[in-house]
């Protein structure tokens, strides 16, 4: 059987690791992940979380092809909408107390 070399890559706010990986042909995108060292290096992650290849999301089933990079998402802190809602509205009150300090 014929192999293929993939990365598996994760971070966290304090580091980054790509793991380069030689697997089977046919090899999913999940046991690209679940082959990986990650969890040695990192504990907390979630090692069934979302995954992609290079920033598309993929089902676990996916199967890799020599060169893929298999990314293991992190859940959001929050709302991509919410957290620009709140940017917003903290700009517009900052402008206003300029204002009314001026």
């Amino acid at each position: 059987m014929e192999n293929i070399l993939i990365e598996v890559a994760y971070g966290d706010n304090k580091k980054q690791k790509i793991y380069r990986l030689t697997l089977p042909s046919g090899s999913t995108a999940r046991q690209a992940v679940l082959n990986s060292p990650l969890s040695a290096d990192f504990p907390e992650a979630d090692l069934y979380a979302p995954l992609g290849i290079f920033g598309k999301s993929v089902p676990d089933t996916t199967p890799l092809q020599t060169g893929d990079r298999v990314e293991l998402y992190r859940p959001l802190k929050a709302d991509p909408k919410e957290a620009r809602r709140l940017k917003a509205a903290q700009k517009r009150n900052l402008l206003q107390s300029n204002k009314k300090a001026a």
